[in-house]
């Protein structure tokens, strides 16, 4: 993503004008947008027009048009964000107030208007600006005749292939169409390695299956890249890892982040810190449930106390279309990082950030320990009675 201009008033109104450049970049925009914004954006309108013989005739033309945002809509595997809205600028093919979908598009630039920027929004065009926070991991999970290629980015998990083949039962006697599929597996993943995976900006890629398929595949993928002279592979085998997983599912990726080999090799990753903090939570409730809270009210409770040290949060609640409820976890943030403590957000597209959305989204690490929040209520209902 590139910062274009930005234009932010002491009173946090304003608008910046951003441009996409990756795929991931439409996650970012989604992440910013919020009903009640106003949008400018290049796009295309069909336009009906009437001849000097009354004959009608429709085209469509490339327009600027300024809407503001009703319905926000982003399809996570194609990485596509259409925005509806009714214009709001006085346009020569738009009336006012005409609804018009904007899909905004790769390397078109766009301008974001808002009342207020507040802290969390402004860090996402940070991060998203950051050149150094690419897609640096890729994973291939598999087991025989399944395979998923996956691109983890700091903002999201991308499935970018899965490859399915039908692999024969070895017969008595004869193993050869056993292993003739299993050599189509293999081929298959290989090409969707080399199409799918940038090694340029890729720092690792961890082949990940139960028993030795992927030692069978990398073996495999060496000798291919010999006989084929593919020096790309060659020159990048120190980034291959191999892992242990239970499956060639998707899922089996949380497990293989958790592994110490993956995570000391992947200290420096976004993904993987936030894998970290998630697994230090669970150990923490587990030998010292007071200092590990989860749900917003305990935890704007022992931020009041300023006893957190780690916050956990899920993007997804920066999402929220009520201004009170989104403003009050901004307010969360905030105090957290005002009072020392470290704020992690998590991405809802990764797997440690469906697990923390199912701990109702908000968690944190605390200080020091907090007695149950729910005992004063206890000691008001006992002296009513």
């Amino acid at each position: 993503m590139k910062l274009l201009h930005k234009d932010i008033e002491k009173d946090n109104a304003g608008q910046v004008t951003l441009m996409p450049e990756e795929a991931e970049d439409m996650w970012h925009t989604y992440n910013l947008l919020q009903i009640g914004d106003s949008l400018m954006a290049s796009t295309i309108r069909k336009v009906q027009t009437e001849s000097s013989t009354g004959s009608v005739g429709s085209s469509r033309v490339r327009t600027t048009l300024c809407v503001c945002v009703d319905t926000i809509d982003f399809d996570s595997q194609a990485c596509q964000l259409r925005v509806k809205g009714t214009n709001i600028q006085e346009n020569q093919y738009v009336k006012m107030g005409a609804y018009h979908t904007i899909e905004l598009e790769l390397n078109r630039k766009f301008t974001l208007a808002k009342k207020i920027w507040d802290s969390v929004v402004l860090d996402r065009i940070e991060q998203a600006c950051d050149p150094t926070q690419k897609a640096d991991v890729a994973a291939v999970v598999m087991q025989e005749g399944l395979a998923n290629l996956v691109l983890v980015t700091p903002a999201m998990t991308l499935l970018r292939a899965k490859v399915e083949v039908t692999i024969p039962r070895k017969r008595k006697g004869s193993c050869t169409q056993h292993e003739k599929a299993l050599e189509r597996f293999y081929e298959a993943v290989m090409q969707a390695i080399l199409r799918h995976i940038n090694f340029d900006v890729v720092k690792c890629i961890l082949v990940a299956s139960p028993g030795f398929v992927k030692d069978q595949f990398i073996a495999y993928l060496y000798r291919e890249a010999v006989r084929q002279d593919c020096k790309i592979l060659l020159e990048n085998r120190p980034k291959f890892m191999l892992v242990h997983s239970s499956s060639g599912h998707k899922y089996s990726l949380k497990e293989i982040l958790c592994d110490p080999a993956v995570t000391a090799r992947l200290s420096d990753t976004k993904a993987a810190g936030e894998v970290r903090a998630l697994e230090d939570f669970y150990k923490m409730l587990k030998q010292e449930p007071d200092r590990a809270f989860y749900g917003l009210a305990h935890v704007e409770k022992a931020s009041e106390a300023l006893a957190i040290d780690i916050l956990l949060i899920s993007d997804k609640l920066f999402r929220h279309q009520d201004v009170a409820t989104r403003s009050r976890y901004v307010r969360l943030v905030d105090n957290v990082r005002d009072n020392g403590g470290t704020v992690r957000i998590f991405s809802s597209l990764h797997v440690s950030g469906e697990q923390l959305t199912q701990l109702s989204g908000v968690a944190a690490i605390l200080r020091f320990p907090i007695a149950d929040l729910s005992e004063p209520e206890d000691d008001s209902s006992s002296d009513d009675e």
